[in-house]
């Protein structure tokens, strides 16, 4: 064991930034990472001492300066139905966030008119930050404020933990926090994620942003290839500052501009995710904003039932009517793909907008006792 030591000088062996310059340093190829990291997740209890047939400069590195894991898996808890499972990870310095793991059977869904082949799929939904400073008013994250950046490390370990419960295909970052305001670990862990051994695909990553719209124009030279989801929540300037404080930052004009550039980069469609607030932003005249607004895009827009957060709800759920209505005028009038968001994990706040870390979350958890092993490709 690494122990007698500070542990918060420790990092986690995921952080590549790191562990390639203290590698350099100490004269080690850089290019051992990948069989170290594959070493690390095919043998959960091990320590890094114990990993063969590294250069001999490598052991004292490793040993002095990473740990494995620098977070750990606090509690899990299932829902009801067995499709989502939340995880509460702690991190060295104490702080928690929440990572959420998501089922899909692919065969229920069509695809031009046929079933879909495939199976079961698992998606991770991933937190880049411990709260957030967007201040988004019908989000909980956003009620805890701004407390700290992940590393690259501390992200890519959520899919390590989570890839030892069930084996994931995509991940999406839509947990705890604005990812592109923890720009550097976010690109850093992305990277990381795409290459051995966890070989996920670019295209099987999605990173949703509020808009931070300098961030945004990078984005496709330095991830190439991934998704782009955007919050927008509303079709005019004055309701999505009305909703989300940050979007003073972000006037619309120009987040749309910055879009259009992005898609001309990158020749993909964008995400457009809409939260449906009744009496907000769901009457018909805000179905015919959104369509107008979107109509020279290739965009795929993701209606989202809001989700209760508890006392701090100030908002109240569109009725199925609504949803459907506004899905059919951006569906029949402008010809946007629409499709309505199946929630998942509602009954253990694992569903969208709902993942905030308090001490009621923390007491209504169950400690988790079994994990299978990672499978690596």
């Amino acid at each position: 064991m690494q122990s007698g030591k500070n542990t918060m000088s420790f990092r986690s062996i995921f952080d590549a930034g790191e562990l390639k310059s203290e590698l350099e340093k100490s004269g080690v190829k850089p290019s051992f990472m990948p069989y170290i990291w594959k070493q690390v997740i095919q043998n959960p209890d091990s320590q890094l001492d114990q990993i063969p047939s590294l250069p001999s400069a490598a052991y004292p590195l490793l040993t002095s300066k990473f740990k494995t894991l620098t977070s750990c898996v606090h509690s899990a808890m299932d829902s009801s139905d067995q499709l989502t499972t939340k995880l509460l990870i702690k991190l060295q310095n104490g702080a928690l966030v929440e990572a959420v793991i998501m089922r899909y059977d692919t065969r229920l869904g069509k695809y031009n008119g046929k079933p879909r082949p495939g199976g079961m799929r698992s998606t991770l939904c991933v937190s880049s930050q411990v709260g957030c400073k967007m201040g988004c008013t019908f989000c909980a994250t956003g009620s805890m404020g701004f407390k700290s950046n992940l590393t690259s490390g501390e992200i890519v370990e959520q899919l390590v933990h989570a890839s030892r419960i069930s084996p994931i295909r995509n991940v999406v970052f839509m947990g705890m926090g604005e990812p592109l305001n923890n720009y550097g670990a976010l690109v850093e862990a992305i990277h990381v994620m795409t290459g051995p051994p966890f070989h996920l695909s670019p295209k099987k990553i999605t990173v949703s942003t509020v808009g931070i719209i300098h961030a945004i124009k990078k984005l496709h030279i330095d991830l190439p290839g991934l998704n782009l989801a955007v919050s927008l929540h509303a079709p005019v300037q004055e309701i999505r500052c009305q909703i989300m404080p940050a979007a003073r930052a972000f006037p619309l004009v120009k987040l749309m501009d910055t879009l259009q550039e992005y898609q001309k980069n990158t020749q993909q469609k964008i995400f457009i995710e809409y939260i449906m607030l009744d009496g907000v932003n769901d009457e018909e005249q805000n179905a015919h904003q959104l369509g107008k607004l979107l109509e020279t895009f290739q965009v795929v827009v993701n209606l989202i039932p809001f989700n209760p957060i508890g006392d701090l709800s100030k908002f109240s759920t569109s009725n199925e009517e609504k949803v459907s209505s506004f899905q059919k005028i951006l569906r029949g009038t402008y010809g946007i793909r629409t499709t309505v968001r199946k929630e998942m994990g509602q009954d253990i706040s694992g569903a969208c907008g709902q993942l905030v870390v308090n001490k009621r979350s923390i007491e209504n958890t169950v400690l988790l006792t079994d994990i299978e092993d990672l499978q690596v490709r």
